[in-house]
């Protein structure tokens, strides 16, 4: 089977990076910085909506400065890797689901630049197929064109997503996949409000629930 995860808030634990990151690029703007819990609510719909949501919080309309702070948090990104940690459990779990036969591959709203650096300076980029990031040329989840992008450029056949958010479980539901949602990421409503095939907690659960798949 082909099972593409999302990145951000599933696989690992990047907000406090992304919300350094964020404070250095407000600081360039001469605005005052934000808090980490603020910048978890903005992470999942990729750069131009973080960038967008920390304007607006301060009542600020300027598309040409968004653009600008987009760039500059983007050249930041890729070097943003120091604060960030796997969840616990992500790695043993790929393992297992790589030695049974199950293709990897990531779909996230992050640029894929600083999504390989990451997983790379974490050492998860060998369990990993395909990267499609949110500069792909395609629209951003929750359309479904990413995921279904990821399975295709795996092989096609039956599929499955691993995310942690609305965003994810939106676009899998768009894309006609059973979606797993890890409940431990930045997701905001009920975890039983969204439509899933299955909740866990724990990555060390996660292959059983993907082998009972069939």
């Amino acid at each position: 089977m082909n099972i593409a995860f999302d990145l951000d808030g599933t696989l690992i634990d990047s907000a406090p990076d992304i919300h350094a990151t964020v404070n250095l690029v407000l600081a360039d703007e001469g605005l005052a910085g934000v808090d980490l819990p603020t910048v978890r609510g903005f992470v999942g719909h990729g750069v131009p909506h973080l960038v967008n949501s920390l304007l607006a919080v301060r009542g600020i309309d300027d598309p040409a400065r968004a653009v600008r702070m987009a760039e500059n948090l983007i050249g930041r990104y890729a070097e943003a890797v120091t604060l960030t940690q796997p969840y616990p459990g992500v790695e043993d779990a790929l393992q297992v689901l790589q030695a049974t036969g199950h293709r990897l591959g990531v779909c996230t709203n992050k640029p894929a630049a600083p999504a390989l650096a990451v997983l790379r300076h974490l050492g998860l980029l060998p369990y990993f197929e395909v990267i499609v990031g949110g500069d792909s040329g395609l629209p951003r989840k929750p359309d479904p064109a990413p995921l279904l992008e990821t399975l295709r450029r795996m092989g096609g056949g039956p599929g499955a997503y691993v995310g942690d958010s609305e965003v994810d479980a939106a676009t899998a539901e768009a894309a006609g996949l059973p979606f797993f949602l890890f409940t431990e990421g930045y997701r905001k409503a009920a975890a039983d409000t969204l439509p899933h095939r299955a909740l866990f907690a724990d990555f060390g659960a996660l292959p059983a629930l993907i082998r009972a798949l069939g």
